[in-house]
């Protein structure tokens, strides 16, 4: 895996703010539906994930200034907090559709790497 299709400023976008694959759906099922409000076990059923993964998807969708909680706070809704990133997301999408390998991998080698780091600090090694 090369990224080569991938833009550097995409690529950093993806490293530094997706954090896994189903968020990344995440995203792009709200984005598409933009004026749609959705509650976790909605999310749930569309991405076939848990209730729980769903409600922390949404969670840190919103965090990360992704997303809007809806008026009576029962929902979310596709909202980013600036137009950047608005156009970022924009751009991700269309990548991600001619590209959903390399992105995809590219999100896996970042949580394979962290998995291996974690690994590593367990490996018994021998005093000089």
């Amino acid at each position: 895996m090369n990224g080569g299709n991938i833009p550097d400023d995409v690529k950093r976008f993806i490293l530094v703010s997706i954090a896994s694959v189903p968020h990344l759906e995440a995203i792009l099922l709200l984005r598409k539906e933009k004026t749609r409000d959705w509650n976790s076990s909605q999310l749930a059923q569309r991405l076939y994930v848990s209730e729980k993964t769903a409600d922390d998807l949404l969670s840190e969708l919103h965090t990360a200034g992704i997303l809007a909680e809806d008026d009576d706070s029962s929902g979310y809704r596709f909202q980013p907090q600036s137009q950047e990133l608005v156009q970022m997301i924009d751009r991700l999408a269309d990548i991600y559709a001619r590209n959903l390998v390399e992105v995809t991998n590219l999100i896996h080698s970042k949580t394979s790497k962290n998995a291996q780091r974690f690994a590593d600090a367990f490996i018994w090694r021998k005093d000089p």
